[in-house]
């Protein structure tokens, strides 16, 4: 192998540039970082030191353009300190791994795809937990592949395994997949010498350090690994099932699978080496080799085709060439594509913001680095930063507001521990389900609880704190996160069924033929009258669900001709496979059907139209919201239904009235504008460029189909929409509310649903003038006064009902009974029947005042069916002893199937039970006089 050494001064400049004339040497472009049109390389912020560039053999030339080169330099760091852009470009940078690892593919045939939304438009999964998912149609057969090979940065959210997280070092809540795939392309041989060559070469990782993991019967991987790539076999280990055979579920595509590890401490040497040890090795690249379908019997067949899937983890090989223990920055990735979070599962340790603000958040502030690191990667992150800070600083000053309720209810619940063991004479101890409790409802970890409950002698029931864990694993395993690849029953019809052609844009009506039929899942020949059926036609002018828009209603007409019979079959909803494949479903109603048959196929045109007007409704609400409420929102989801639709986007707060009416005013105005909708399809690219918005979870070929109202809205999509805004007729917000934190909800009408709520509303109106004999403007003022006489009247049964008890109070004051040695203290516990708990309350302040400090008084009471109330009065006198009513209370409330709480001195408290009632004021009774007895013994 011959070389060609030069040494270089550039005076300390940041750069370095290859100092060859393009025309007549060329590194090839695949090879260098950052890409240039030159081919020259560059690395701003470092100062080159010597150059060697490496050719196949001593015959080579240098001026040859086809010799593939390879380039190794040694660079110092520049002491100019790096800004903006230039961080990017650091070598080991996560910008720069994950660029060098798509160019490293592109050059060897890959298409650089997008990374997929967080959100799938996948009913398995809750989010992408995995590069692969995007391609999981392709996997099953179910869609054509597009490219032979492609190459993706996948932003991903642990939840399959997300208790690993916390407990190893390599596992994050977010993380970046980055993979290659082949798609019936490639398979182990180039997907192995590739895995080796970008770890070795591209990203110089020592090879003495890398181990391989083959799957225990995996001849061919282990051969390649030692005879083709030169690993020694003491450096590849034979693993089971468990480590080393990808599944994605109990059936559908799997297979063998052969990972990377780096050793970070090779001086332990390299006998009964264990590459599960989490000090020493880091698995940082997995090459999964699918190759076969897991039938339900658990046998396994071979594919059609072998496919690659590999999962290269950004942060890990970030940790290892930036020699750090650990990397994780998911928050802000989350909140940017609308995923709110609902908990934090520990205490961070710091009080307000860390910089000086106690009132203040951190999360925030920690926040503005990670979008400073991720704002190349996605620009959107940049662009919604103000939103992000915001709901960070909202929910984790929410969450404080919580672990202070946490604290309180844990003191609380110490406090009955200890009381419980001063009368059992047991240890002090709090149950696992009050531990699970302060765990999964207010976010703290059990160690937290112990560390406090052992300040206050308190133990803990860890037994049971693990029975409750296991309880909720076992719940959330019925729903658990994986890639499920299952194939279903219709799977081999639709492998045969041709994809649908919609032509609905511009008919409703259209000659087609019954290329499949499905009954409960299974395919058919023949289907007759009175069964419901799934229908798979060549072509079809029904719209399938999609886009948040539902399914088309209509006929399937049969004619008489030849040997069948009319028939007729009505559809009442249209589905689309992953691919795309139309499944209508609805019952035949006539005659009988059969593959093969030509159908009439007929949409309903008025369901139809009513669809597409809230279609156009949602893009021109969308329009309105940013216009109002700022540009920031943006659509978390939608419905397009005939009888309303309804749109969620994200904002902080409840849209006001003054808004909600702006919001109205300016769609009803562009209705009134009758402005003519634009349709074109276009590039992707080119759409983007325009301004076109994507609409939530939608997935986009390379052509889009873009619909613009000049001048109020442009949106990439799929839909059905008017011709003219003058349609839609008119629009109204039936309603908005919070569904969750950060999300809102509109719902609204328009076109015939907008008349049809009108004229709803306005009968609404004149059943109510005729009921209260008014006219319409005087409504609200006859409904006000009539709530006025309805709450005075309401004051007067309150109060009777007062009187009433404290009279009934007056006749019981002589069963208080006198508790104490050193100090008389009246005592008085009973029950007030069906006293309601207003009423209860000051029958509680009377027979307070008429027993005189000391005094203790609890009370209890059957106000309704399934109904229990409780009053606990304590005067100073009592108090002062250490009772407190608040934590009083609590035990009994829970015997009536309650609970409650309040001040020392009083507290109120509720049931379900009142068949409980009186044996818990027979404990409360007696635990009054045996507390009381000791205390003032």
């Amino acid at each position: 192998m011959g070389s060609l050494k030069v040494p270089c001064s550039f005076g300390g400049k940041a750069a370095l540039l290859v100092p060859f004339p393009a025309s007549r040497f060329r590194v090839p472009q695949s090879h260098c970082y950052p890409p240039s049109s030159t081919g020259w390389r560059s690395f701003p912020g470092f100062v080159l030191q010597s150059l060697e560039l490496v050719y196949p053999n001593s015959s080579c030339s240098v001026h040859s353009r086809r010799v593939h080169l390879t380039a190794r330099a040694s660079v110092q760091p520049a002491t100019k300190k790096l800004v903006g852009d230039q961080v990017k470009d650091l070598p080991n940078s996560g910008d720069s791994i994950r660029q060098r690892f798509l160019e490293f593919y592109a050059a060897r045939g890959h298409k650089i795809l997008p990374s997929a939304s967080l959100v799938p438009d996948d009913p398995t999964v809750l989010l992408t937990i995995a590069g692969m998912l995007q391609f999981k149609p392709i996997f099953l057969g179910k869609v054509p592949r597009e490219v032979p090979r492609a190459t993706t940065s996948q932003r991903c959210i642990r939840t399959n395994d997300i208790e690993n997280v916390g407990q190893t070092s390599r596992h994050h809540t977010f993380f970046e997949m980055l993979g290659n795939f082949s798609f019936g392309d490639y398979f182990k041989k180039e997907a192995i010498k590739w895995a080796w060559e970008l770890s070795t070469i591209e990203f110089g990782l020592p090879a003495d350090r890398l181990w391989i993991s083959v799957y225990e019967d995996d001849d061919e991987a282990f051969a390649i690994w030692q005879d083709e790539v030169g690993v020694p076999a003491k450096r590849i280990k034979r693993l089971g099932e468990d480590d080393n055979f990808w599944s994605s579920g109990v059936t559908g595509p799997c297979g063998p699978c052969s990972e990377i590890y780096y050793d970070f401490h090779p001086e332990r040497g390299e006998s009964n080496v264990d590459l599960g040890d989490d000090t020493r090795f880091i698995e940082f690249y997995n090459l999964v080799f699918m190759q076969y379908n897991k039938k339900d019997d658990g046998s396994l067949e071979s594919l059609k085709q072998r496919n690659i899937d590999t999962g290269l983890g950004l942060e890990r090989v970030a940790r290892i060439l930036q020699k750090r223990r650990r990397l994780n920055w998911q928050m802000s990735h989350m909140l940017l594509q609308m995923i709110v979070p609902k908990d934090i599962s520990k205490l961070l340790g710091i009080k307000g913001d860390g910089l000086g603000d106690i009132e203040g958040a951190f999360l925030p502030v920690l926040a503005e680095r990670v979008i400073q690191l991720s704002m190349h990667i996605d620009s959107d992150v940049k662009n919604r930063a103000a939103r992000i800070f915001e709901e960070l600083k909202r929910e984790e000053l929410r969450f404080v507001q919580t672990l202070e309720r946490g604290e309180k209810l844990l003191e609380q619940m110490l406090a009955e521990a200890l009381l419980d063991s001063e009368k059992s004479g047991t240890a002090p101890c709090l149950s696992g389900k009050d531990a699970f409790l302060l765990y999964d409802t207010y976010g703290f970890p059990v160690e937290i609880t112990k560390e406090v409950a052992d300040g206050r002698g308190v133990g803990i029931d860890m037994n049971g704190f693990d029975a409750e864990m296991e309880n909720q694993k076992r719940q959330s395993q019925a729903a658990h996160n994986v890639i499920k690849l299952g194939v279903e029953n219709s799977a081999d019809l639709t492998e045969k069924v041709p994809d649908t052609e919609f032509v609905g844009y511009d008919t409703l009506c259209a000659n087609a033929v019954i290329e499949g039929l499905l009954v409960n899942g299974n395919p058919v020949i023949q289907v007759s009258e009175g069964n419901e059926v799934e229908v798979l036609l060549n072509r079809s002018p029904f719209y399938a669900e999609s886009g948040g828009q539902i399914g088309d209603h209509g006929i399937l007409y049969v004619s008489n001709a030849g040997n069948h019979q009319k028939a007729a079959v009505e559809i009442n909803d249209v589905q689309k496979s992953q691919g795309n494949i139309f499944f209508h479903k609805g019952t035949v109603t006539q005659g009988v059907i059969e593959v093969g048959f030509e159908v009439e196929a007929a949409v309903d045109a008025k369901l139809r139209q009513r669809a597409k007007v809230h279609h156009t409704a949602t893009h021109l609400l969308q329009a309105a919201l940013k216009q109002v409420l700022g540009e920031e929102t943006s659509q978390a989801g939608s419905l397009v239904a005939f009888d309303r639709l309804r749109f969620d986007f994200n904002f902080h707060r409840p849209v006001m009235d003054d808004e909600l009416m702006e919001i109205e005013g300016l769609i009803n105005r562009w209705i009134s504008d009758s402005t003519l909708l634009e349709t074109k399809v276009m590039p992707l690219t080119n759409a983007k460029r325009a301004g076109a918005i994507a609409m939530f979870g939608e997935k986009y070929a390379d052509q889009v189909r873009v619909v613009e109202v000049p001048g109020v809205s442009m949106e990439l999509c799929g839909g059905t929409h008017v011709n003219n805004t003058s349609e839609l007729r008119g629009f109204r917000i039936i309603s908005e509310q919070g569904i969750a934190s950060g999300i809102r909800r509109i719902e609204a009408v328009a076109g015939d649903a907008f008349i049809e709520h009108i004229l709803a509303r306005d009968n609404y109106m004149k059943q109510l003038c005729s009921t209260l004999k008014v006219k319409a403007e005087d409504v609200t003022t006859r409904v006000e006064a009539l709530l006025e006489e309805l709450r005075a009247a309401r004051n007067e049964v309150s109060a009777a009902n007062a009187k009433a008890a404290i009279f009934k109070a007056s006749t019981i004051t002589c069963k208080a009974l006198s508790v104490g040695t050193s100090r008389e203290i009246r005592v008085l516990v009973e029950s007030m029947d069906d006293v309601d708990g207003d009423a209860l309350r000051s029958a509680a302040d009377y027979l307070l005042d008429a027993l005189q400090d000391p005094a203790a008084v609890f009370l209890g009471s059957r106000p309704g069916e399934e109904k229990v109330s409780l009053i606990a009065a304590f005067s100073p006198g009592v108090v002062g002893l250490g009772l407190q009513a608040g934590k009083f209370i609590g035990p009994v409330a829970k015997m009536c199937g309650g609970g409650g709480g309040g001040r020392p001195n009083f507290a109120q408290a509720g049931g379900r039970k009142p068949e409980n009632l009186l044996g818990a004021l027979e404990k409360a009774r007696q635990d009054l006089i045996a507390i009381i007895s000791e205390k003032a013994g």
